[in-house]
């Protein structure tokens, strides 16, 4: 135990410093690292809505009207199906649990509900859903059809709704390039925003809340758009207002097929720039493969007829198709700033929310009490650090002096982890600092007592010491495993501030066990070597 490889040692060293080196930011001031040169590392430790203040959002997952637009979709399904099978269908409705049509002519019945079938497809291919459809279909009587959402497919379609709003969520406030924010899920249908150095949170509501479900729907030309504000819409068709800009959104209206031509998730990416013969400020857009070929034969098909841009129910602007657009790139021309252009520009690449979002609570965390408890933090955390190493030294001489070395190091090297994650320090990250420097000495304990053992039994001084080292071994690997275990779990089953606490815990854990049986033994060695003693007092 007490001859180390030239290699090990290289590797000990080289970590140590590369620690030392990616550590250093957190306590530079800004304005030294914004002077040194860019290839240094300037990244620090970010602090969590706690320490530096910020904005904590709570918003709700609007369950019922994605529902809604699910059983929509697929009534638009059913017209378009039995329209083109030639069927006859009237009373063709949906309510809060399915949708219902009924089938004109008994003898087309049989292939109506053929049809139907088709459009149910199962719930995917796993073991447990094999067999499972997505609408439970029957067949009151009277030609009737209904298709009644399965509780299965509700359960799975809320569970993916939750997931793909957080992910648009967490899409969209990296766009604005906030830093670190937290993004978790709070029962079944509440997701926690926390912003940290956000002061206001109403932008980021509004920006939250804003569905972004962009479509490309043609525009019914034949229809009045007068009598369909007295309430007669054609079948098949929408009344949408026009967003005109300029604060009169609203006073116009046009009336769209409800067909979509083109979804919005068929965008690969979106930007805006300036129209270099108007100079107006556009939003450029680029689909994927299919996405474009469905573009270019909507535009084949439609030249000197108009198709709207929709987005949240609202018409952008409504172009005439002057030629076929076959490339699948394209621009909106709207009453744009680049702010404006900017802003949407992002909440398309971010994509569209399944669901609306509902704000619950927005509550904002003071600057001047993130400060007060960082400054709390870093007292509790130094003086965490001197009594431990104060105790080090009383009670094992050189030997804990040798320990206090390794143990800054452990907290540089943690620090070092932390950074390179891009890990969010919370207070409770902070309490697991703490634990960490106590528990850090844990080991260099057990090899010292050890040590003292083996001199009580008569063992000389190197004996003493390689036996210490050697056979506190299994105790220190099974004391830190089965704290790496209870860190693992509260990470996995916490959230939260239980999950700051985990993070800073289980890779305290980690540097702990190297620094002190690596570098501590490092450090004996090199004792031994260069002091040569006579005896040793531990």
């Amino acid at each position: 135990m007490l001859q180390v490889s030239a290699w090990v040692r290289i590797l000990v060293v080289a970590i140590l410093l590369g620690g030392l080196f990616i550590a250093l930011p957190n306590a530079l001031p800004d304005s030294f690292l914004a002077r040194l040169p860019s290839w240094l590392p300037h990244d620090k430790v970010s602090l969590g809505l706690d320490l530096q203040g910020g904005s904590n959002i709570l918003l709700e997952v609007e369950l019922d009207q994605a529902f809604k637009d699910k059983l929509d979709s697929t009534l638009g399904d059913i017209r378009r199906t039995l329209h083109k099978a030639h069927i006859g269908y009237e009373d063709i409705g949906a309510d809060a649990n399915g949708v219902h049509v009924t089938i004109r002519d008994p003898a087309q019945f049989d292939d109506a509900l053929s049809a139907v079938k088709d459009l149910n497809p199962s719930l995917g291919t796993s073991v447990l859903s094999i067999g499972g459809r997505q609408y439970d279909i029957s067949t009151p009587g009277g030609g009737r059809i209904v298709m009644t959402m399965s509780e299965e497919y509700k359960k799975t379609t809320k569970t993916d709704i939750v997931s793909q709003s957080i992910e648009v969520v967490r899409r969209r406030i990296d766009n604005l390039g906030t830093k670190e924010p937290s993004i978790e899920q709070q029962g079944t249908e509440r997701i926690v925003v926390q912003v940290p150095g956000l002061q206001d949170p109403t932008e980021l509501v509004r920006l939250l809340q804003t569905t972004a479900k962009m479509t490309f729907q043609l525009v019914d030309e034949s229809a009045d758009v007068n009598e369909a504000l007295r309430g007669n819409v054609p079948i098949g068709d929408e009344l949408l207002p026009v967003d005109v800009g300029g604060g009169a959104k609203g006073e116009q209206y046009l009336v769209i097929e409800k067909r979509v031509i083109v979804a919005g998730d068929r965008l690969k990416t979106a930007g805006w720039t300036t129209n270099q013969q108007t100079g107006q400020v556009v939003v450029t857009l680029r689909f994927d493969n299919v996405g474009a070929r469905e573009f270019g034969d909507m535009s084949k098909d439609n030249v000197n007829h108009r198709f709207a841009v929709v987005l949240d129910k609202k018409v952008i602007t409504a172009p005439v198709i002057r030629e076929p657009i076959l490339t699948g790139e394209g621009e909106i021309e709207g009453n744009f700033t680049v702010k404006s252009a900017s802003e949407l520009a992002g909440l398309l690449r971010a994509g569209a929310l399944p669901a609306p979002l509902k704000p619950i609570e927005m509550n904002t965390v003071g600057a001047e009490l993130g400060k007060d408890q960082v400054e709390a933090g870093r007292l509790s955390a130094l003086a965490g650090l001197i009594f431990v190493a104060v105790f080090m030294v009383l009670r094992y001489g050189l030997f804990g002096l040798f320990a206090d070395v390794t143990l800054i190091f452990n907290v540089v090297l943690l620090l070092a982890i932390l950074t390179l994650l891009g890990a969010t320090l919370t207070l409770p990250g902070i309490a697991g600092i703490v634990l960490t420097m106590g528990m850090a000495v844990d080991a260099n304990v057990l090899i010292y007592e050890r040590i003292r053992e083996e001199q009580r039994n008569g063992r000389s001084m190197l004996a003493s010491i390689d036996a210490g080292f050697r056979r506190a071994m299994a105790t220190i690997i099974d004391a830190n495993a089965t704290h790496v275990i209870a860190s693992a779990i509260l990470f996995a089953l916490g959230s939260g501030p239980v999950r700051g606490f985990a993070v800073t815990l289980l890779f305290g854990i980690i540097t702990s066990f190297f620094t002190a049986v690596m570098v501590t033994r490092l450090i004996v060695i090199q004792w031994l070597h260069s002091a040569r003693p006579k005896k040793l007092a531990i």
